[in-house]
């Protein structure tokens, strides 16, 4: 069963419209056994993603922190809301490789704009409820019609963030789908402790 699952997720990762999977041996960190690194089609261009390959390599900065005061930085419960899925990171890079489906940084601008994962949208939380129709909802007089939205996958800074949370409950609150909105709950630390490719964000 497991040999069957792996030849469909190579099947399905072959045939990705906006992602290409690099397959080399020489790699001594990849992102799964068979895969060594994602170019994913930004706006900006393409963008590989890989991990660092120094395997003595520590995180430091802002994400290697490990605790912060609560309130307001606590810890998110794993499932953010009925029907809302939680994900890790290769289910982000399946996104990313969806030409229907969009990654949401969620965070503030400024957080955004130093750092960020390739081939996110910037729609901070606190703008999110009046920009569905960036994500396929459509205005019907005071509502959003949200019958053809798109598969999202919303992120922050981190397991201890409320900010991609906070969006996912307004979003819901406007009629989005519950089973099209993804929680990457790991956010930007959890990207960044396995050493994955970040790029500065657009204004």
């Amino acid at each position: 069963m497991q040999r069957l699952a792996v030849f469909f997720g190579l099947i399905w990762f072959a045939l990705a419209g906006n992602v290409g999977y690099a397959q080399d041996s020489e790699v001594v960190v990849k992102i799964r056994p068979d895969i060594a690194s994602v170019e994913v089609n930004t706006a900006d261009g393409p963008v590989t993603i890989e991990r660092i390959q120094d395997t003595e390599h520590e995180i430091t900065g802002y994400f290697a922190q490990t605790s912060r005061a609560c309130p307001p930085f606590c810890i998110q419960p794993f499932q953010v809301a009925e029907g809302v899925a939680t994900i890790g990171e290769l289910e982000m890079l399946d996104l990313l490789a969806d030409d229907q489906a969009m990654v949401i940084d969620a965070r503030t601008i400024d957080w955004h704009a130093e750092e960020t994962i390739p081939g996110s949208l910037n729609i901070p939380y606190t703008e999110i409820a009046d920009r569905l129709g960036e994500l396929g909802c459509t205005r019907t007089g005071e509502a959003w019609d949200c019958a053809n939205a798109a598969p999202v996958a919303l992120y922050c800074n981190g397991l201890w963030c409320g900010q991609s949370p906070t969006a996912i409950r307004a979003m819901l609150r406007e009629g989005y789908p519950a089973e099209r909105i993804s929680y990457y709950r790991g956010g930007m630390q959890s990207w960044k402790i396995l050493g994955l490719t970040t790029v500065e964000g657009g204004l």
